[in-house]
């Protein structure tokens, strides 16, 4: 099953001179502007949005998160799986987890997720970059407790990496229930910055050169299935796994 995370988006050919309308949807409305003055986007601020509907499109594309948290005073950055749900993230781990621990006790939090969508190959190394959409996320982080509220949060995630699943596969029991952690959180406070190609130095002094410039398109995809060396025989692979 192919996960294609490029989307079309206008081409803007002068990457110092891309518009909010060059890299993000025609169709998005008007940008709200930053939440807080930590999601206010200083540098390449053009590349960058705060609109809900763009925030969306790039969690909706992934399901692997980086979450930071401090630690004993220290800085701790963890990748782990995620969902949105609505207007929040809900967020999967361990009750052993040190991040999540630190999370639980009502800390701030920063929330990551990155899509590398193609390296942007210039005629000068300075102006090689990084195709990429992100998504950063600020807030303070809930404990779904409640049991009902902590299973259809797991469902919500379990389905969203590998849709189809919670329906085939065995339920958590009340004991793996009570070593995951869950954590909500809300989707109030955060900023988006996509950058996509060509490179910029095609109007320059180094478009004389004889250097090939241009992109290398990268995506993540799902590939064949393996099946485990311990499956029993006769069982088929199943429809939602591409069987």
């Amino acid at each position: 099953m192919f996960i294609d995370l490029m989307t079309q988006r206008p081409p803007c050919h002068d990457r110092s001179m891309c518009s909010d309308q060059a890299v993000f949807s025609e169709t998005a409305g008007t940008d709200p502007g930053p939440s807080t003055d930590r999601v206010r986007l200083r540098r390449l601020a053009r590349e960058g949005s705060h609109r809900r509907e763009d925030l969306y499109a790039v969690l909706d594309a992934g399901f692997i998160c980086h979450l930071g948290v401090s630690v004993d005073g220290a800085p701790m950055v963890v990748p782990t799986i995620y969902a949105r749900t609505g207007d929040h993230l809900v967020i999967h781990g361990s009750v052993a987890s040190r991040s999540l621990r630190q999370a639980k006790a009502g800390l701030d939090v920063c929330v990551t997720v990155t899509h590398v969508d193609g390296l942007i190959v210039a005629r000068s190394v300075f102006e090689h970059s990084v195709a990429y959409r992100c998504a950063m996320v600020f807030g303070t982080a809930d404990v779904v407790d409640e049991p009902g509220a902590k299973e259809e949060a797991l469902r919500v995630i379990a389905d969203h990496s590998v849709p189809g699943t919670w329906g085939y596969a065995r339920t958590p029991s009340d004991s793996e229930l009570a070593k995951t952690m869950v954590l909500r959180l809300a989707l109030d406070e955060f900023s988006v910055k996509i950058s996509e190609g060509p490179p910029g130095d095609g109007d320059g002094p180094d478009a004389a050169l004889d250097v090939w410039a241009g992109v290398l398109p990268m995506s993540v995809h799902r590939g064949a299935p393996v099946p485990d060396p311990a499956l029993r025989p006769g069982i088929m692979l199943p429809p939602h796994l591409g069987g």
